[in-house]
């Protein structure tokens, strides 16, 4: 999630210079991954999912585009059953060096051909929606209303802003709610408080159930 990729790596803390421009391919974020510029990684778990977990019960979850995954970890933790998938060989290899013994919860696989080996309870978004450009929110959420089977839950983290550059693409509000209102209906939100600075102010944490 760059600002800017153009920017001199020669002084101390500078971005690096990066080949690939396009957010939509996983050379994009492998190559990110690979120099250690990973800046929309927050080195943990958000309060929000651990809150969530404390009222909910166990389902079979699948977290797409899982970048470190740390999730895995406390959601496995917790007796979930979850699988984390990215397209980034880079991405997939950082989780899998994050979560030990719960490596193998993280494979590389691309999310819209992907099929879960079971029936799905809960797709968690963490970053997802935001991190692909704004064409492909169509065809995102037309996956996850494919995998989420009535009653199943879309629940996480949403990125409200208008400024055209990214990643992160921000989305209004009003354009969110119009893609997912046709197969999902909001059943809780709440303040976020514990965002990365590029997120203060800006996202929140949502509930959609699938529609029956």
């Amino acid at each position: 999630m760059t600002k800017s990729d153009s920017a001199p790596d020669s002084k101390p803390g500078a971005i690096p210079k990066f080949a690939h421009r396009d957010p939509s391919h996983p050379d994009f974020w492998s190559e990110r991954f690979e120099q250690d510029f990973t800046p929309w990684d927050n080195g943990g778990v958000p309060q929000a999912l651990q809150q969530y977990l404390t009222r909910s019960k166990p389902v079979a979850t699948l977290i797409p585009g899982c970048g470190s995954g740390y999730e895995v970890a406390l959601l496995s933790e917790a007796g979930w059953e979850v699988i984390a998938i990215d397209f980034s060989d880079a991405a997939v290899s950082a989780a899998r060096t994050v979560l030990g013994k719960w490596s193998e919860r993280v494979l590389q696989a691309d999310f819209f051909t992907y099929q879960p080996p079971q029936l799905l309870g809960l797709i968690y978004e963490r970053a997802f929606l935001c991190a692909l450009p704004p064409a492909k929110r169509a065809a995102i959420v037309s996956r996850w209303a494919e995998l989420l089977p009535a009653g199943g839950t879309l629940a996480g983290f949403f990125f409200f802003d208008d400024n055209p550059k990214g990643p992160p693409f921000g989305i209004s509000r009003t354009e969110l709610e119009r893609l997912l209102h046709v197969d999902f209906e909001l059943v809780d939100e709440r303040e976020v408080t514990d965002s990365i600075a590029v997120f203060v102010g800006k996202e929140r944490w949502m509930e959609w159930r699938r529609r029956t």
